[in-house]
């Protein structure tokens, strides 16, 4: 039987890409488990996606920075590496594919224990807590950006880019323009925020409505609890707090994005040649990853990057003209990628370490 265990969780950008190859996994005829913690945002994704089996397992998180559950956390790690062990031993699959998150970590060394070969996948440029501790298990580490291979030993890392989720190409320009109740007369700017939205741009954007509504259309997913009940029923403004099904459709009216810059979502972007304002999540907020993936499309002339300590109600209208002005040239330098989907160098992968 051909028996695959995926784990990843903790953020969306943790689930993405597993989402992504579980359609393609099902082609190829494997019989796919999942393992997550019991009350995560991976859960809530999962579960209800068709021929998946969901497992959970305790986790902790590691913290750089002090904090009370430190002297805890370690305690529900090792028990998430007792219930690791123990599943995969019954489940005895022939390869284990992680995409990172603390969750992660325990099934990682279970599999290592269990001498079960396991893929990582590091979407950022350079590896956060999680994957440093698992690529250490890892049989080969898949690398989204070409700069990460060199934080491994040679033959370790193979860029493979990411997964990109096919449904996304399936977005109906007419469909997203309904959702939004827009006509189609003005172009349209999409802002997100991550899974959980961003305070920063969400009042950058609300505060610069009366400038951009004259000249663009804006469909904003702001996260939960974000809506701005006084600019409901705006008739050049969509707010939304969360979308699923919807997201191809909004991709697909979208002439410019206004994002933060995880790995997942700007390589969508690129995948789907729609120019983007990157704000990266500042350095007091992160590792600083986001401000590396956001220069380096900024460097391949993909994405204009502005950061946060600089993000004005001005620098903000300037840098989204800008970045409309000049759409054809950030256009062009996207159809010059051979840059894709990581999905069938992926599976290949998969299917050569479980030989």
């Amino acid at each position: 039987m051909n028996r695959i265990v995926l784990t990843g969780g903790g953020t969306a950008g943790h689930v993405t890409p597993n989402l992504a190859l579980i359609p393609e996994l099902k082609k190829q005829g494997w019989e796919i488990h999942y393992v997550g913690t019991e009350k995560g945002i991976e859960k809530q994704l999962i579960s209800g996606v068709e021929g998946v089996t969901y497992h959970s397992v305790k986790t902790g998180k590691l913290r750089r920075y002090f904090d009370l559950k430190n002297l805890t956390d370690p305690f529900r790690v090792i028990a998430g590496v007792g219930q690791s062990v123990a599943l995969i031993s019954k489940l005895k699959p022939r390869i284990i594919f992680s995409k990172g998150g603390f969750v992660s970590v325990p099934v990682v060394i279970g599999g290592w224990l269990n001498r079960v070969p396991v893929i990582v996948h590091e979407s950022d440029i350079t590896p956060g807590l999680a994957n440093k501790i698992a690529t250490r298990f890892a049989k080969y580490v898949c690398a989204t950006f070409p700069e990460t291979v060199n934080h491994f030993k040679s033959g370790k890392a193979v860029h493979t880019g990411t997964p990109i989720r096919p449904e996304l190409f399936k977005g109906v320009r007419e469909r997203g323009l309904s959702l939004c109740g827009f006509k189609d007369d003005k172009p349209v700017i999409l802002v997100m925020g991550g899974s959980q939205g961003s305070v920063a741009i969400n009042k950058a954007i609300q505060e610069n409505l009366p400038r951009l509504s004259r000249r663009f259309y804006i469909a904003h997913i702001c996260g939960k609890n974000n809506i701005n009940e006084a600019l409901i029923g705006h008739p050049d403004y969509m707010q939304f707090e969360y979308v699923d099904a919807e997201l191809p459709h909004l991709m697909a009216i979208a002439d410019l994005v206004v994002s933060r810059a995880g790995a997942n979502s700007i390589f969508e972007f690129l995948a789907l040649k729609i120019p983007a304002l990157l704000i990266p999540l500042p350095l007091n907020a992160s590792r600083g990853d986001q401000i590396l993936n956001a220069r380096s499309f900024e460097k391949q002339g993909f994405a204009k990057v502005l950061m946060q300590e600089d993000l004005t109600d001005q620098t903000l209208y300037e840098s989204i003209m800008s970045l409309h002005l000049n759409r054809g040239k950030y256009v062009e330098a996207m159809n010059n990628s051979n840059i894709g989907s990581g999905t069938e160098i992926i599976l290949e992968l998969i299917n050569k370490a479980a030989k």
